[in-house]
């Protein structure tokens, strides 16, 4: 049978060596131990012994036993021969001489360590565990077919042939997918007999439309205005109608619905009318559920959009403008009014207790008169704004903004699936009553929710005199503000959204929390009691504290950090910058010398070599799931990463010569292959193989990480950026943040509209890495700081390390249980003069772990949390005021370790690792340099998956510079150069001099053995 959706590459490699195992490898795979090394002490003769051993390595590391059981890399060889003390390896030639030797060797090794051929009944446990892998997870068959070899070499079955376990996998996922079709389709017909009816009538055309009814309703806002919130709620409301929502999905993984929905939503609709049923009706059902999700999204990302720019954002602009109008008027009568005030001080003060009013007045006139000095006071009254002042103010211009909201007024309060909790349950009831109220000017005072009116809303909706009606208008505007506030901490949310869904609802509870608590807490060390977690907690800090008065006390008054006086008899520690590291001679030459060693490349050239050395181009499928349907899929793939990376569109990239690079293959590629899960799969590959290159492993470990923000015009009109004059000028943008480790890689990303603050999503983009290690500490700028967000990374097992701006004005706290005395730190006493409040953590510690747990199982958006946990005055909820005083303990952990005056290591490792981040946004903006380096994508997903594909290709020229990098150090070390190692370890793979980006680009498949060649330093010029 042939191997359909393997590749050739993938078929020869099958069940034999490729290229080199890692360290990682050689140490899992092949190290012997006690049982192993008595086993091989039986052979006679260190060839047999060091071919014996080679066999019992291979089988584990492949799951195979080879033909030749010397078809292996030399390394492996050199580890194996190390570990049984043989001096010479190549005596394992002699292994092969006598070929029943090796064949006795193998049997035997099936026999002590229990290897397995795949019989009858293994084959069915086998169709077992792929049938689950796919009915759960739903992933590709390439995909598949790699789970499938590591079960075998975790049951210790030896590999079939490729052919045989290619057509199990194949046969499993057909069976799991049209098990899944079936139960979707029965579904549709238990909600409604009609459904499927109606669904596939999608996938036609009205008349006089050229797209079906199914693209016009995949067709999401661009523009922010009312009635095009009208127009969105309007396709909110025909998406409901279908009554997909009536279809119980339960049965399915959540998994699996998507992607039925993603294939649903990137195809056309010819495509999907000619699948057949139950396929045509499945794929619709998902899609439809998810096209719900998506139109309940767009529309309140839109309402919160347009609420800021069009109403909020011009009436506090119109506000200001208007309070500077009046300022001549205003200091007029003020003018007026200060000297009458003044005359009339000094009258009540000659007058004594008996005062003659006509004797004041008349000293008044002398001033002005009396008429005028009545209309200064009333002019005053009139001018000045009441107590709510400038927010009064720009409340009166938002109620004249009501024009900008009426046009979706009726179907804002009827179209959305609305659900709130009880502090939110007013607004919503408040929002359903609004449509009663149109056409009508005035509205009775007991017609409306009076205590949904703020302070700042009084004048505008009572007047500014006590009377029973109300303004419709500044009544219907500031409901709306209140729906926004509400919707933003998720008081109210929407109960069939993605984006703004109900956090608390994620949460895990009930029989889920029951089963998740014990081993997610345990992954955690949340395990113990919270008494004895914090006594730990506790005593770290109490040790910090102690090491920094020895610290301080050691330096001397003349040191970095001194205690000073903070103007109100307090002492307060002050702290002085970092000196710059001095960059040694022999660091500068070994730059230059690399620099010029590096070869001159195109950009299209080191994807093709990288993706020779990684395949990680092969991870990118069909929507579909199947693999690959046409030759020379990678070269189209990189074709469309280039013209996505570099913003410059598929003309550069297309070559009409090649079938692989034509523009109908190149759009079919971008439509069915690119997207955010292929882009995880393929930076997976790039993450590992870069932390398996020696000079990388120099950097770093890969367990320290930093997250920040490249921020991105986008000139067109879209509803995902928003306004930022600071970094957008006058139009609007996005922010993809991204975490790069110690070793350069970019780890994860995520995208978000405009420039909210940094600390909401530096936890999700860390919640959804690609790949690598784990990291422990996590480095960004000041606007990702805050106490709760301290306190949920150290729930989530990391150290949080922002680079903080001002050290000088941080507060530092100590924490002592409730009847202990609390330590003694001499002078820094008053330093520590704040306390860590204990009793809320432990009140709070039950919830606070459930929402540790939530989020380490992806069952909740940290960014919905921690919007939930923090009200709209930016006061914490009471769990998150726990979270605060938790975080309080590693916030000052951070704070003791930066300042410490005798150790600057913590302190330049963050602001290094923070240096590499902003490098590497350098060469991320030199390779996206087409259309003056902005994004016309108008979708989230469009910016997403560019985005993407700039942040794979950006690793892709790390991993390339790293690894000729590498073998630049070897060479000079080759011609007897001493290269320090502290040198080694600030050089940078970001550099780019060598690398042409521009013109059109050429895509030729390596065929060099190896690596380039490094170009003589001598010749950098050529």
């Amino acid at each position: 049978m042939p191997v359909e959706f393997l590749s050739d590459a993938q078929v020869a490699a099958f069940g034999r060596f490729v290229g080199e195992p890692s360290q990682d490898d050689l140490e899992r795979f092949f190290y012997l131990d006690d049982t192993d090394q008595e086993l091989i002490r039986r052979r006679r003769g260190q060839h047999s012994r060091l071919g014996f051993a080679l066999q019992i390595g291979t089988a584990r590391f492949l799951g195979a036993l080879l033909a030749d059981p010397l078809d292996v890399p030399w390394s492996v060889v050199d580890y194996v021969a190390a570990q049984l003390g043989i001096a010479d390896p190549s005596v394992v030639k002699r292994y092969t001489e006598r070929v029943e030797t090796a064949n006795t060797h193998a049997r035997e090794i099936r026999a002590v360590y229990g290897y397995r051929d795949l019989d009858a009944p293994l084959t069915e446990a086998l169709t077992a565990f792929v049938f689950s892998r796919s009915w759960t997870h739903g992933e590709g068959l390439t995909m598949l077919f790699g789970h499938a070899v590591a079960w075998l070499r975790r049951e210790k079955i030896l590999l079939p042939g490729v052919s045989v376990l290619a057509r199990i996998v194949a046969a499993t996922r057909d069976q799991a997918t049209g098990r899944l079709h079936a139960q979707l389709a029965a579904a549709a017909q238990s909600a409604d007999p009609r459904l499927p009816v109606v669904l596939r009538s999608l996938l036609g055309a009205d008349r006089g439309d050229r797209a079906s009814r199914l693209e016009l309703l995949r067709t999401g806002p661009t523009r922010v205005s009312g009635p095009e919130l009208e127009k969105s709620l309007q396709r909110t409301a025909m998406v409901r109608s279908f009554g997909t929502g009536a279809a119980d999905l339960s049965m399915v993984p959540p998994a699996r619905v998507r992607s039925l929905a993603r294939y649903g939503l990137g195809s056309k609709a010819q495509t999907l009318s000619r699948l057949a049923e139950p396929r045509r009706t499945a794929t619709l059902v998902a899609t439809l559920a998810a096209l719900e999700a998506s139109a309940v999204d767009d529309a309140l990302d839109l309402f919160d959009l347009l609420m800021a720019t069009k109403v909020m954002g011009p009436s506090r602009r119109a506000a200001t403008a208007d309070r500077l109008a009046k300022m001549p008027e205003l200091e007029k009568a003020s003018s007026v009014l200060a000297r009458v005030g003044a005359e009339l001080l000094r009258v009540l003060e000659d007058a004594g207790e008996s005062l003659d009013v006509t004797a004041a007045w008349a000293a008044l006139e002398k001033i002005t008169t009396r008429d005028r000095i009545v209309d200064a006071v009333a002019k005053i009254g009139e001018l000045v704004p009441d107590g709510t002042g400038a927010e009064g103010a720009m409340r009166e211009q938002m109620s004249r903004r009501f024009r900008t909201v009426a046009p979706f007024l009726k179907l804002l309060g009827t179209t959305i699936p609305w659900g709130a909790t009880p502090s939110g349950e007013r607004v919503v009831t408040a929002l359903a009553g609004i449509d009663g109220l149109h056409g009508r000017r005035k509205v009775r005072r007991e017609e409306i929710d009076a205590a949904l009116v703020p302070p700042s809303w009084h004048a505008a909706v009572f007047g500014r005199s006590d009377g029973t009606e109300v303004d419709r208008d500044a009544w219907v505007v500031c409901v709306l503000e209140q729906l926004r506030a509400n919707l933003r901490r998720r008081d109210v949310f929407a109960t069939t959204s993605t984006r703004w869904c109900d956090p608390r609802a994620q949460l895990l509870a009930g029989p889920a929390w029951d089963a998740a608590r014990e081993p997610a807490l345990r992954s955690l060390s949340l395990d113990t009691p919270v008494d004895e977690h914090l006594r730990a907690k506790i005593d770290v800090l109490d040790a910090a504290w102690r090491g920094l008065v020895e610290a301080v006390e050691k330096a001397g008054p003349d040191s970095s950090v001194r205690l000073v006086d903070d103007g109100e008899g307090r002492a307060k520690l002050s702290v002085a910058r970092l000196d710059a590291l001095e960059i040694p001679e022999s660091l500068t030459r070994l730059r230059a010398q690399i620099a010029e060693m590096l070869p001159k490349v195109d950009l299209p050239e080191i994807l093709l070599e990288v993706h020779s050395w990684t395949g990680f181009l092969d991870p990118y499928t069909h929507l579909s799931g199947s693999g690959p349907r046409m030759r020379d899929l990678p070269l189209s793939v990189a074709a469309v990463l280039i013209s996505q990376a570099c913003n410059v569109g598929l003309t550069p990239v297309v070559a009409d010569g090649q079938p692989a690079l034509t523009r109908e293959r190149l759009g079919h590629v971008d439509a069915n292959y690119i997207r955010a899960e292929t882009h995880t799969a393929a930076n997976a590959l790039l993450i590992d193989a870069q932390s398996n290159i020696p000079v990388a492993r120099s950097w770093g470990g890969g367990l320290l990480a930093s997250v920040d923000g490249l921020r991105f015009v986008v000139p067109v009109r879209t509803i995902n950026a928003a306004p930022n004059p600071k970094y957008f000028g006058h139009g609007r943008g996005l922010t993809w943040f991204n975490a790069v480790n110690d070793q350069v890689a970019g780890i994860g990303a995520v995208v978000v509209p405009g420039t909210a603050r940094d600390s909401l999503y530096v936890l999700d983009t860390m919640l959804n890495l690609d790949g690598g290690p784990k990291p422990e500490i996590v480095a960004s700028d000041t606007a990702s700081y805050s106490d709760m967000v301290f306190g949920i990374f150290t729930l989530l097992g990391y150290r949080f390390s922002p680079r903080i701006a001002d050290l000088t004005d941080q507060r530092l706290w100590r924490a002592t249980f409730r009847g202990e005395a609390a330590a003694d730190y001499g002078a820094l006493n008053e330093v520590a003069r704040h306390r860590i409040n204990l009793e809320k953590i432990t009140t709070h510690w039950e919830d606070m772990t459930r929402v540790a747990a939530s989020l380490a199982t992806g069952s909740v958006r940290a960014y919905d949390l921690l919007r939930m946990l923090t009200r709209e005055n930016g006061s914490p909820a009471p769990l998150g005021a726990a979270l605060i005083e938790y975080g309080r303990i590693a916030k000052t952990l951070h704070l003791l370790s930066l300042i410490d005056p005798t150790d600057e290591t913590y302190r330049r490792a963050i602001n290094s690792q923070l240096t590499v981040q902003e490098s590497r946004h350098r060469l991320a903006r030199a390779i996206f340099h087409g259309r003056r380096g902005q994004i016309y994508q108008r979708y989230r997903e469009g910016q997403e998956d560019q985005l993407g594909a700039l942040g794979l290709v950006l690793n892709a020229v790390v991993l390339w510079n790293t690894k000729y990098t590498d073998a630049a150090i070897t060479a000079l070390r080759e011609n007897g150069q001493e290269i320090p190692e502290e040198d080694i370890t600030r050089l940078s793979p970001l550099a780019d001099a060598h690398i042409n980006m521009l013109g059109r680009y050429a895509f030729t498949a390596p065929t060099l053995q190896g690596l380039r060649p490094l170009r003589s330093p001598a010749a950098s010029g050529s």
